[in-house]
């Protein structure tokens, strides 16, 4: 902790060099001032409805109901945004008097000399934003253990420090985040652009890797200035693309971030894009000063992990034995390993930085690779089992026959849609180690999931998808399409799960 506290010493007065590079224009300080309410003042379970262009007004503070489902919160969100749309109209023809609530409220939003014209326009443009608060706070403790670690790869680079708050409007700090558009890990790479940058496959997303995504996150962030010149435009560039950015500098002609930010109208430049400036400043502030508007905030402390860069391909399971620990905890701090590692299905790629705690093993990584046995220690990974595409086959027909869903099937292949072609070959998720079924085997499969109770089994405490698998003699795959879950969502005691194919 000392020597991380001393480096940290040393690195921060070069760092400190870059403050000039973050201006805080006048004109984008409303919009500031809205994603600092958004990241202290309202919830994930509430929300504000305002206008999506002059974000100093703000309509409603909405409370959802707690623990209720996204369509339910949804109706709350649509009743509350419908309402004050039919306000606004309401004022856009000139009403004044006899105003309810809601028409009260929302003429108060606006200054005093607004007209009936401007309120006609903001009908079109209400918008609705989940609070962050909770989210935020919880981020500000997780950075503690990842910012010694960044600030030593912006300091590689020669970037400013302040980008280290960067993970606060991605994701929070969480190394695991994904989002609903398949963004992934605490930097939020889309798959395409992170593969510019760290290995994206059926084996390994390092994006979920905290380390090598800081890493390639750095290298897209200078890689962004160099197209654009500036920091704004750079950090802009991180949603829009630099591409997009130089564009609209070049549109616009001007690098001046307010000026694009407010007079920019390229196609895909949406809210997030024109407020991802704003809202990086608005995290900067915050994070600087917790105190002021959080709290007194206790940040994690980093984790001291031994690490080993294996020079073979081994076993997972072999490994976590052999270091005495469970294969959930070396899955936990190893996340960009994916299913078919844990599953048996791949070794454990060689020059992959594998880490455990330090404090939870009995013997250094080193020492414990070294004791693994000759035949756990490989010159090859497990080959890849192929699919020709018959007449007639189908993604989710060749799926059914090898027993894996459809999407892991694109995603081994790099398909984007369910197209194929008849003579060309696929590639298995994972080296399945079993053969295709046999058609009788998937007709009686059909039909007991079409008509027949299938088996079920209750989750027990120590219970994997792995262990349950091989107890009932399917693979995972199988167990993730019967039940429809995802194998990035643990599962749970007490959990029935459908076994289709038991006995």
């Amino acid at each position: 902790m000392v020597r991380v506290i001393l480096m940290l010493a040393l690195l921060l007065p070069c760092l400190s060099l870059h403050a000039s590079n973050f201006p805080r224009p006048a004109s984008l300080e409303p919009a500031i001032q809205f994603w600092i309410k958004v990241y202290t003042q309202v919830s994930t379970d509430q929300g504000y409805v305002h206008d999506d262009e002059n974000l100093a007004v703000i309509y409603e503070v909405v409370d959802l109901p707690l623990g209720a489902s996204r369509d339910v919160r949804n109706q709350h969100i649509d009743a509350a945004t419908k309402r004050v749309r039919s306000a606004l109209r309401s004022l856009g023809q000139g009403k004044r008097s006899g105003l309810n609530a809601t028409e009260a409220g929302v003429l108060a939003s606006w200054p005093d000399d607004t007209s009936s014209r401007v309120f006609a326009r903001a009908a079109d443009n209400v918008r609705f934003q989940t609070g962050q608060s909770d989210r935020f706070k919880e981020g500000l403790v997780r950075s503690g253990q990842w910012k010694p670690h960044i600030r030593a790869v912006l300091a590689k680079y020669d970037l400013p420090l302040e980008l280290e708050v960067l993970p606060h409007v991605e994701s929070s700090f969480n190394p695991l985040a994904y989002s609903k558009v398949a963004a992934a890990g605490m930097w939020q790479f889309m798959p395409a652009t992170a593969r510019e940058y760290m290995r994206v496959d059926e084996v390994i997303d390092e994006r979920m890797d905290p380390y090598i995504a800081t890493d390639g996150a750095a290298r897209l962030l200078r890689t962004n200035l160099k197209v654009t010149g500036t920091w704004p435009l750079a950090l802009t560039g991180y949603n829009h693309g630099a591409g997009g950015m130089a564009r609209a500098a070049k549109a616009m002609g001007t690098t001046d971030i307010d000026v694009i930010i407010h007079n920019y109208k390229g196609k895909a430049f949406g809210f997030a894009s024109r407020n991802f400036y704003p809202s990086f400043l608005a995290a900067l502030e915050v994070d600087r000063n917790p105190g002021r508007y959080v709290g007194r905030v206790e940040v994690d402390s980093p984790t001291a992990y031994d690490v080993v860069t294996v020079q073979e391909y081994v076993s997972a399971h072999a490994l976590a034995r052999e270091a005495g620990i469970s294969i959930e905890e070396l899955k936990q701090h190893n996340p960009a390993l994916l299913a078919p590692v844990w599953q048996g299905e791949k070794y454990i790629p060689r020059d992959y930085p594998i880490r455990v705690p330090a404090v939870n093993l009995r013997q250094t990584l080193d020492s414990t690779v070294a004791s693994l046995s000759r035949d756990e220690r490989l010159n090859q990974q497990k080959p890849d089992r192929m699919h020709r595409i018959a007449q007639g086959d189908s993604l989710s027909s060749i799926a059914r026959r090898y027993g894996v869903s459809v999407s892991s099937l694109m995603t081994a292949n790099g398909l984007r849609n369910h197209s194929i072609q008849a003579g060309k070959t696929l590639k298995l998720p994972g080296n399945l180690g079993r053969e295709p079924l046999s058609s009788s085997h998937i007709a009686s499969t059909r039909a007991r999931l079409a008509g027949e109770q299938p088996s079920e089994y209750v989750i027990r405490t120590g219970d994997s998808l792995w262990s349950i698998a091989r107890r009932f003699k399917v693979s995972t795959q199988q167990l993730l399409s019967w039940n429809d879950i995802s194998d990035k969502k643990p599962i749970q005691p007490g959990q029935t799960l459908k076994i289709a194919s038991a006995g």
